[in-house]
Formats: C-alpha cells, structure tokens, sequence
C-alpha cells in the first residue's frame, strides 16, 4: 500500500500549495513596507507575518473554501422559444397571428 495516497504535499509542517502565495505576500510587504515606506526589518517582517498568518486562516480548508466565495453565480432564467428548423422553407407564424383573421 502506498502510504502517500490521499495525502496532501507537505514543505515540513507547511502544506506545499501555500508557497506562493506567501512568497507573494512576503515580496510586496517587503517593497510597500522596507521600500516604499523605509520602516525597519521589524515592521516588515510583523507587516509580511500578518498578511501571511491571515491568508492561512482564510484557506485552511482548502483555497476554494473562502475564494470560491467571490466567483459570481450565474443567472439562470427561463425561456421558451417556438422549435425552428433549420432548413425551414416558410417563416414560423407568430403567436399573435394565430388569433387573427386574415
């Protein structure tokens, strides 16, 4: 039996899908926070702690869990339409004539 089946890639204690998105969250604290602002080591390893603390908490159960949260729901309506075919040799008629004389 492979004992890996049904597991989840680890980096040590860290799950392995969390990496980029610390780097990324690591990288702009260090260039808004050091860079832009001029703060000291201190503030912008507290600062990119944070950020990267807060988007583990956000998807610990899976990065779905909280983004899908922000995928808009589709609007489903109901149509009905009369069956055309393609290959008609005559236009459909239309409901508003069937009542009419002509």
């Amino acid at each position: 039996m492979n004992q890996a089946l049904g597991r989840h890639p680890n980096i040590g204690p860290f799950p392995a899908d969390q990496l980029l998105p610390w780097v990324a969250i690591a990288g702009a604290s260090y260039y808004l926070i050091k860079v832009g602002l001029g703060q000291n080591w201190v503030v912008t390893g507290a600062v990119a702690f944070w950020g990267i603390s807060t988007w583990w908490i956000l998807t610990a159960k899976g990065a779905w869990w909280y983004l899908s949260k922000f995928i808009p729901v589709p609007k489903w309506s109901r149509g009905f339409a009369r069956f055309t075919p393609l290959l008609a040799k005559t236009p459909p008629r239309s409901s508003y004539s069937r009542g009419k004389k002509q």
